[in-house]
């Protein structure tokens, strides 16, 4: 039977041997509008790995539209490196398209050299800046600049090209009555915001060619209150069609917008209910996007009629083969995306080019290229958390005989632990992927083996790699042996548990999980909520409460100014939104200086010195440090690296990335 993932589809009069496509997403990696090898290079491997289509992007229209670092298709002068890169991706096997865009009020002026323009002087809460508001006079000329640079993307050889229009940039400012204000033929009625948009894929259209075909990514639903809903956005899609263009992409909410779109708490496959609504009304094929992380969830969403393709874009970060091993019955060994963004969005954030937590190529294909060694040795990894798994994978394909030795039953460290609060159950498939690569690059294994002096006189290792972890710190804060004082770790994994009234001391990444988790305890489940709204149970602001009101008081106490401080910046917004949501009590610039037989003694600023009433206290100070052997292996000669949190506690990204590192650079 044909698998419906690798039947082939058109687009318009474009034929693509199957139904994953990479879609458009800022890398961070062009120089002056400038195609790079970086660009090459990584879209190369993504080619190769077996995605159908791979639309890169976004590139720019004029110099407002974007920074330097968004390729360039703005000026004939680009189109020389436009083709370098399309060459590249349609050489290695995949159909490629270029996404042009105009960000409007979302670009910062210290980027553009002044300020942003849109369709009405309304401020960003992205930029924290107002743009100044489009002159009548000045939007043929935008319309007629995306005309050129889709007919620039066809001269270099891209077998499509995709217009933006949707994540809050200028063509949904315009469609959008929270941004568009104007009084003219362009704003007011539904039909005058849509003006804009249709006068692009029309101008394109005529200019490029009717034949050459034109994709447009929008939005589903925009997610902003007083915005563009679900219900508009599927009589946009129908114009659009209608418009000629030749097939639609969706996409999800605005920036700004403050309902999670990409995080691991967002369900796999979720959004597809939107691409449904819009295939339903029009003809063209509809593209299905955000949190679709493995083959299944994509072919379940096609056969099931949500859509006709899916767009697989952080997921062919994570596993650039991930089309490939689908099509060859290898799904066991993909390297899942788990919508932790540490890489991603977070690197975007600061100015940095795209990495991956999954993937410690991503980015830099050709620089960490591993090649077999002339001289293979024998390798000791002690310890089998993320850090030492990748260093024993990247041992492996330098060749050498790896022994990976684990004291606890499972490989997978602290992944376990994080994937034990609400929503953050993908680490737990990180942990089963990394223990996967491991079977395939036939590492000896060892669990539940304790490593001594004596054990590595046995093993003969030319070479260890220490990678043993951490372990959580325990205060000096008087009262912090009384037994209601217990770990954060313990608590996750249910060694102690908590009385109803739980004050969690830290409010670092692992507090604020722990917080959330006891939080949860007595909560409706998704199953139950939906149970009970089909069965018109109880009412949607009842089932809200249910859902976010458990059986248990939990304050968070950090003596810094700010929680989740050591938290990505894509996590940490909807941390703190479920922090509010299940109406746990946060308190900064709060120092605990003594825990009591009935609670604590927190010292602030302003409040001076109170105490508060607490069942049980949960200690997430930190974590350092555990390297109990080094000293063992230097005593033996052996050659030694520590690697990881045994080395300096850092996130999952850190230890991931030194452990391949090192396991390469042996």
């Amino acid at each position: 039977m044909t698998d419906i993932l690798f039947e082939p589809i058109k687009i318009g009069r474009l034929e693509i041997k199957n139904r994953i496509t990479m879609p458009a997403m800022h890398m961070n990696m062009a120089r002056n509008f400038e195609v790079t090898d970086a660009l090459l290079d990584f879209y190369a491997e993504r080619a190769r790995g077996g995605a159908g289509l791979i639309t890169v992007g976004y590139a720019t229209v004029d110099l407002l539209s974007g920074g330097k670092t968004n390729i360039g298709a703005h000026d004939d002068a680009f189109i020389p490196g436009l083709a370098r890169l399309a060459r590249t991706i349609k050489e290695n096997g995949a159909r490629a398209a270029v996404q042009i865009n105009h960000a409007g009020r979302y670009s910062h002026s210290f980027l553009i050299g002044q300020q942003a323009v849109a369709p009405s002087a309304v401020a960003s809460r992205f930029t924290r800046e107002t743009p100044r508001e489009l002159g009548r006079e000045e939007i043929p000329g935008i319309v007629q600049q995306f005309a050129e640079a889709a007919l620039r993307v066809k001269k270099a050889g891209y077998d499509a090209v995709e217009v933006l229009s949707g994540t809050g940039y200028l063509i949904s400012q315009f469609l959008s009555p929270l941004t568009n204000q104007r009084t003219d033929e362009y704003g007011g009625p539904y039909e005058n915001r849509m003006r804009f948009g249709l006068e692009i894929m029309r101008a394109i259209k005529a200019l490029a060619g009717a034949d050459f075909p034109l994709v447009v990514r929008m939005n589903g639903n925009d997610f902003m209150e007083g915005g563009q809903g679900r219900r508009p956005l599927l009589e946009y899609a129908e114009a659009l069609a209608q418009a000629g263009v030749d097939a639609l992409c969706i996409n999800v909410g605005w920036h700004e917008a403050r309902v999670p779109q990409i995080v691991t708490s967002v369900p796999r496959g979720l959004f597809g209910y939107m691409s449904r609504g819009i295939k339903e009304r029009v003809i063209v094929p509809v593209i299905a996007s955000h949190r679709i992380n493995d083959p299944a969830t994509a072919r379940e969403m096609i056969q099931d009629g949500l859509c006709d393709m899916v767009a697989m874009g952080r997921p062919l970060i994570a596993d650039p083969e991930l089309p490939e091993k689908a099509r060859t019955g290898r799904e066991n060994e993909i390297v899942h995306c788990i919508g932790c963004a540490q890489g991603c969005f977070d690197h975007l954030q600061v100015g940095r080019m795209v990495e991956c937590l999954c993937n410690p190529r991503a980015g830099h294909e050709k620089e960490t290229r591993i090649e077999k060694t002339a001289a293979p040795k024998k390798v000791l990894v002690v310890g089998g958390g993320p850090a030492g798994m990748s260093a024993a994978a990247a041992a492996a394909d330098r060749g050498h005989q790896v022994t990976l030795s684990e004291k606890s039953p499972r490989l997978g460290g602290q992944l376990h632990l994080a994937s034990i609060p609400p929503g953050r159950e993908e680490f737990e498939q990180l942990a089963r992927d990394m223990e996967t690569q491991l079977s395939l690059r036939r590492v000896r294994v060892l669990v539940n083996q304790e490593v001594d002096e004596a054990f590595i006189k046995k093993e003969k290792p030319d070479l260890v790699l220490l990678a043993t972890g951490a372990t959580p710190i325990r205060p000096t804060i008087p009262g912090v042996e009384l037994p209601h004082a217990v770990q954060a770790w313990d608590v996750l994994i249910g060694k102690k548990h908590t009385g109803p009234r739980v004050a969690v001391v830290g409010g670092g990444a692992v507090g604020v999980e722990t917080a959330l988790f006891l939080a949860e305890k007595g909560t409706l489940s998704g199953e139950g909520v939906k149970f009970l709204l089909v069965n018109r149970a109880e009412s949607a602001e009842d089932l809200y409460q249910l859902a976010t009101r458990g059986t248990k008081e939990v304050e968070l106490f950090e003596m810094m100014d700010r929680i989740g401080s050591d938290i990505g910046r894509s996590t940490r917004w909807v941390m703190l939104q479920d922090l509010q949501r299940h109406g746990i009590k946060t308190h900064v610039g709060a120092k605990v200086v003594e825990i009591t037989e009935t609670g604590l003694k927190v010292e602030s600023g302003e409040g001076g010195l109170r105490e508060v009433k607490i069942d049980t206290v949960v200690l997430a100070v930190g974590s350092r440090p555990y390297n109990p052997l080094v000293e063992a292996v230097e005593k033996l000669g052996i050659p030694c690296r520590v690697v990881g949190d045994a080395d300096k506690v850092g996130l999952a990204y850190d230890a991931i990335h030194q452990g391949f590192a090192a396991g390469r650079e042996i």
